[in-house]
Formats: C-alpha cells, structure tokens, sequence
C-alpha cells in the first residue's frame, strides 16, 4: 500500500503568499459593488420607461451601495490616499486599475444622483448622471472576479472563466431583489432576480465540475459550508419570488424573498473569497495543477528532448 501523498514545503512555509485583503472588509465591497451595479442600471432603464418608484429604489440602492463600497475598500486598504493613488495611471492591462477606473466615476454619479432622488433638486442633471451609472453598473458588477482570477492565488485563477458568470448572476440576483421593494413597479426586478439566481446558481455548479481537484476549496471547510448555505438561501429566494403572486400575502412573501437572495448574493461573495484564501494557504492546491498540467503537456509531446 502506497501511503497517500503529503504535500508539504520546506519549513511548511506556503508556496504562495495568501492576500492581505480583511474581512469583512473586501466580502463586504465584492457584494455592495454588485448591487450598486445593478441598481443603478435598473434605474436608469425604469427612468427611460416611466417607474418612478422602481427608479428611486434604484437609484438610493446604487448611490448607498457605491459609497459603502469605497468605504470598505479604503478601510481594507488603511489609508484614503492609497486609493487615490491607484488612479495617478490608467493601465488597461491591470484589472485593478480598470477596476479603480470604473468604481470612481461609478460612484460619483450614482452619488450625485442619489442625493438628486432625495433632494429633488436638479432632476434634468440626475436622469444624465444615472444614465452615466447605468452604462458603467455592468461592468461594475464583473470587474472583481476579473481582478480576483488574475491572481496567483488557485482557487481564483483556476475559474477565470466562471467567476465572471457567478459574479454577474449574484448581483442580478441581489439587485433585482432590491427593487421587489417597489412594490407594484417590482415586476420587472421580479424577472430579473429570478434570472440572476439561475445563472448564479448554474455558473456555480459548471465551476466546481470544471476544476476537478481544485473545487474541493469551494466544498470543504468554511468555504464549502458558506456556499452551501448561499445555493440554499438563492434557491429559496428564487422560488419565494416566482410564488410572490400567488400566495396571500404576496408583500410579505416578496420581502422575504428578497432578503434571502440577498444572504445568498454575499454568503457567494464571502464563500468565494474564503474558498481562495484556503487554497492560498494549502500547498496541494498550487502543486497538483502544476503537475497535471506538465503531465498533459508530455502526452500532448511524447517525443524524448
């Protein structure tokens, strides 16, 4: 019997240096971003078709949510200025940059159009600043799993083509669910939250099929059990908002619904970054991809050097 391999490192120091990166701190701003994204494109599009209600709800969700999420990023970071200083250069082949590029202006706008929903001033000036929040939502809503799959760490890297699918699935999810609370307007949320539940909860399943080894950092440990609670809470709140209508107390049944779609939508967030960590820490998870790869690059080439 072959006793079942150890991976170990010299001095058990990990291979990869995990990220600094505090909870709650960047959990917290993964999932802001998404809603703001999302509502503030939700809001923009129910401004163009005449739901007022459904654009304040939008419009406040994506203003909140920007401004909460650059205060969790400039708490993980320590310091203001180190933020502002990622915006001295544009460098289109960083995610961080881009990403830093896309959050400013983001957050200026919706801000700005958010303290225009509550003032009532300038609304002329409100419907071009959410328009502006609208276009930049989308890639709001992605750009973090760009930036967390360029990195070395495993888990991250390895599902470069899922993290974006989740990602964008969670917060249609969690942002359709902020606008259920637009009460008669919420029919289109409604639509979009089921959507984004379903494309969340599929990219999710495609990730771990595809990973093979690796996908045990997104079913083991806290990782796999925050994930698990995630599907359970996203599911839930998928079938609570698709019965909203015919149960009776629909109000009742659409809150609910909406707040465990949004558990869902930052347990996902949460889970993910966890899942990452763990596998930062665990040498197994750098090592075995390595050699998998180096044995499909021998068999593709058999031939001796």
């Amino acid at each position: 019997m072959v006793p079942e391999a150890e991976f170990r490192t010299y001095y058990d120091r990990a291979i990869i240096k995990p990220p600094v990166w505090k909870v709650p701190d960047v959990p917290i701003y993964l999932y802001l971003g998404g809603v703001a994204g999302v509502s503030a494109t939700m809001a923009a599009l129910a401004d163009a078709s005449g739901r007022p209600l459904l654009r304040r709800v939008g419009r406040l969700a994506a203003g909140f949510g920007a401004m909460a999420s650059v205060g969790a990023l400039v708490h993980d970071l320590g310091r203001p200025t180190r933020f502002l200083n990622m915006l001295r250069v544009f460098k289109p082949t960083s995610p961080l940059s881009v990403g830093s590029w896309i959050l400013a202006p983001f957050g200026t706008l919706a801000g700005a159009t958010a303290a225009s929903e509550l003032t009532g001033v300038a609304p002329g000036l409100a419907r071009l600043t959410g328009a502006g929040a609208g276009v930049l939502g989308p890639a709001l809503t992605t750009y973090t799993a760009v930036l967390l799959a360029d990195t070395a760490v495993p888990a991250w890297h390895e599902a470069h083509r899922e993290l974006p699918f989740v990602f964008a699935g969670s917060a249609l999810a969690s942002g359709g669910a902020v606008g259920m609370l637009a009460g008669g307007e919420a029919c289109p949320a409604r639509g979009i939250a089921v959507a984004g539940a379903v494309i969340e909860l599929g990219a999710t399943a495609a990730l771990e099929r595809r990973l093979g080894p690796t996908a045990r950092a997104y079913r083991t440990g806290r990782a796999g059990r925050v994930l698990r609670s995630a599907r359970a809470a996203t599911l839930a709140g998928a079938a609570g908002t698709l019965l909203a209508g015919r149960v009776r107390r629909p109000r009742l049944v659409s809150l609910v619904s909406a707040v465990l779609l949004n558990a869902g939508s930052a347990a996902t967030r949460y889970g993910i970054f966890e899942a990452g960590m763990a596998s930062a820490r665990d040498p197994e998870y750098t090592v075995t991809p390595q050699r998998q790869r180096l044995t499909d690059a021998q068999d593709a080439d058999p031939a001796p050097r």
